[in-house]
């Protein structure tokens, strides 16, 4: 069987998804604390809408990805304050992953989330490698699309200030505006 390298990289995933998801029934309290910080710092690769919905709260991960076309029949909510790879000392960022990517990063397959709405509460958070389809409401600065990424309708912005601070280097198919 040939393996290539869209399926190791899911398998990869797949693997550091399950560790960082394991039973710990038997360690003690102190461990299970470290151990749920360290949650923060993975990759919540997702492939259901009310996983995605939870790992882009304030209650998720820096980054998600998935592995596939979803669809989210409920308004979206990115909140909370996450650091680029969970790292506190590092800057605050946070990615919405919607691709697959080889060994060099570079981007394998492109896939399409869709909702009826987005609202973007975190700061410095950036859709990259694939399609948003529905409208964005931004509420904080630093939002960024990607050149690889598309949100295929509007992206309304809460204040000025925060659609100064937005970075869209991708395709926006609608309106951009200050609402």
């Amino acid at each position: 069987m040939k393996i290539t390298p869209k399926v190791l990289l899911a398998s990869i995933l797949a693997g550091a998804l399950l560790t960082a998801c394991g039973n710990t029934e038997s360690e003690p309290k102190e461990e299970k604390a470290e151990e749920s910080a360290d949650v923060v710092t993975t990759a919540s690769i997702v492939n259901e809408a009310d996983a995605l919905t939870s790992a882009l709260s304030e209650n998720g991960t820096w980054i998600v990805a998935t592995l596939q076309d979803l669809t989210v029949d409920s308004d979206i909510v990115v909140a909370g304050e996450f650091h680029d790879k969970g790292d506190a000392a590092k800057d605050i960022y946070r990615k919405l992953a919607l691709y697959t990517q080889d060994d060099d990063h570079n981007i394998i397959d492109s896939f399409t989330l869709t909702a009826p709405k987005m609202t973007v509460q975190s700061e410095n958070f950036k859709i990259q490698g694939g399609t948003f389809a529905g409208d964005v409401y931004v509420e904080a600065n630093g939002f960024t699309v990607d050149a690889t990424a598309k949100v295929d309708g509007n992206v309304y912005y809460k204040s000025d200030e925060f659609k100064a601070s937005a970075v869209i280097d991708g395709e926006v198919t609608g309106a951009q505006e200050v609402q």
